[in-house]
């Protein structure tokens, strides 16, 4: 102590090239205060002070048996917020009251053993920026030894980690609701999945309640996570025309997101969440839908303790948009699948219609080909030329059953009881004998027909109705 006090003054001004926060620690009153003046500080303080100022990294340190507190530039910006300069020179115990239950205990294990502290992402709440604080810190305390290496301080590293740990659970909410839920198809299955979603991040999310609007602007409770259906700020049903509706429905039915505080009637006993207070104000973000009035909105209870800045309502807005793009591909659905059943209808009539026809033709056709049978059989070969004609007759009336037995056959196929029937035949003498069936009618027509197939080395298995109607 002595040799310090004998030092030039110029010397002595540990606080030196260090900034605004080298010039405000100099401002400091430090006579008034345990450690005196500057001029008279041990060699030990001068180089703790000296390598905390000139650190970039975000560091402060408690001296002497009041734990005077030093910060330097880094944890001004990042940690220290409002209580700038005002913290210089104040015991720490003052300047971080708030959180002393926390660090305390440990700044004491520290001065009391020598043994450096270490916790990652500790949730500590700040009240830096005029009200508490959700903040989140990785950081270090080491003990601080005087010129006789007495446990005299400690010296704080620390960074802090609000930014990522916020933005990792918001971003797994997200995640969340973007998973494809593959059992989810109708939108009463799908809001609820979303409400469960939501449910899950009830730090930045206390309460949720997604509303849905009716043709005639009221508005339906689907879904609510944290809260109770029917609770006085989660009614089942918001009506179109109350004069003091919970939510404003008319602002949200326009596209807009107010910010309601949640004071006074019907706010009272609010759930809180994974706190132990309830939110102060809810966010309610219109359910947008392409060039249309919104599908509803959300209304999303506030995490007090995290300001609603872009970032905050950037989440709760993409929230929105999951719930929003769900509901749309839940209704896309539903509109599919009606289309498939009135297809499925347009299908089983047409069958029935084919069946029934089918069996209409077979009556006049059974009429036509008996008596058409019992004349061939009486002319027998009194005319070549007639028999001839009752011939190509008697084929066509038989392909003309085949062709509604073919009709048969298709309402078979819808319903799924068509099997085909193969056998070993000489292709090209049964492709001769369908052809010839036309012989007759071109041949009038003064046309010559000829049938080229030339005969294959083996039989081919063919189901013969198939070969016809594919012919």
């Amino acid at each position: 102590m002595s040799s310090a006090a004998q030092w030039p003054s110029d010397e002595a001004d540990v606080f030196a090239g260090d900034g605004e926060v080298g010039r405000d620690l100099a401002k400091v009153d430090w006579a008034s205060t345990p450690l005196g003046d500057p001029a008279l500080w041990p060699q030990s303080l001068r180089t703790a002070v000296s390598i905390l100022l000139s650190s970039r990294f975000p560091m402060w340190m408690a001296w002497g048996p009041e734990l005077t507190f030093f910060c330097n530039a880094a944890y001004r910006r990042d940690t220290l917020g409002r209580k700038y300069p005002w913290a210089l020179g104040r015991p720490a115990s003052e300047v971080w009251a708030e959180i002393w239950p926390d660090i305390g205990p440990r700044i004491d294990r520290v001065l009391t053993t020598g043994v450096a502290t270490w916790d990652t992402a500790l949730l500590l709440f700040l009240e830096r920026s005029g009200y508490r604080e959700e903040s989140y810190h990785t950081f270090s305390y080491s003990p601080l030894r005087n010129d006789d290496n007495a446990l005299i301080g400690m010296l704080c590293v620390v960074s802090e980690d609000t930014d990522r740990v916020v933005g990792e659970r918001r971003m797994t909410t997200l995640r969340d609701l973007g998973s494809d839920p593959s059992v989810v198809r109708t939108e009463e299955e799908m809001v609820t999945f979303a409400g469960r979603q939501l449910g899950h991040n009830d730090l930045d999310l206390p309460f949720t309640a997604i509303y849905l609007l009716d043709g005639d602007g009221s508005a339906r409770l689907a879904a609510a996570a944290g809260i109770t259906a029917g609770h006085s700020a989660a009614p089942s049903t918001i009506l179109a025309h109350e004069s003091t509706p919970v939510w404003p429905v008319a602002a949200l039915a326009r596209g807009e997101s107010p910010l309601v505080p949640l004071d006074g009637a019907p706010f009272g006993d609010l759930p809180t969440g994974a706190w132990s207070q309830p939110p102060t104000q809810a966010l309610l973000v219109p359910l947008l839908q392409q060039g249309d009035t919104p599908y509803g909105f959300l209304v999303a209870g506030l995490n007090r303790y995290r300001p609603l800045d872009d970032g905050y309502r950037g989440f709760v807005e993409l929230a929105a948009g999951h719930v929003a793009a769900g509901i749309a591909s839940a209704r896309s659905y539903q509109a599919q699948q009606q289309r498939a059943e009135e297809l499925a209808e347009i299908d089983r009539a047409k069958t029935a219609f084919f069946s029934n026809i089918s069996h209409e033709f077979r009556t006049p056709l059974t009429l036509i080909m008996g008596p058409l049978d019992e004349l061939r059989s009486r002319l027998g070969d009194t005319d070549e030329g007639v028999r001839e004609e009752l011939q190509v007759m008697h084929r066509n009336g038989l392909r003309l059953g085949k062709l509604v037995n073919a009709l048969l056959d298709f309402s078979r196929i819808e319903a799924g009881r068509m099997q085909a029937h193969y056998e070993p035949v000489d292709l090209a003498a049964v492709t001769a004998d369908l052809a010839s069936v036309f012989r007759s009618a071109v041949e009038r027509a003064g046309l010559t027909f000829e049938v080229d197939c030339q005969p294959l080395p083996e039989p081919v298995y063919i189901d013969r109705g198939m070969w016809e109607r594919s012919s």
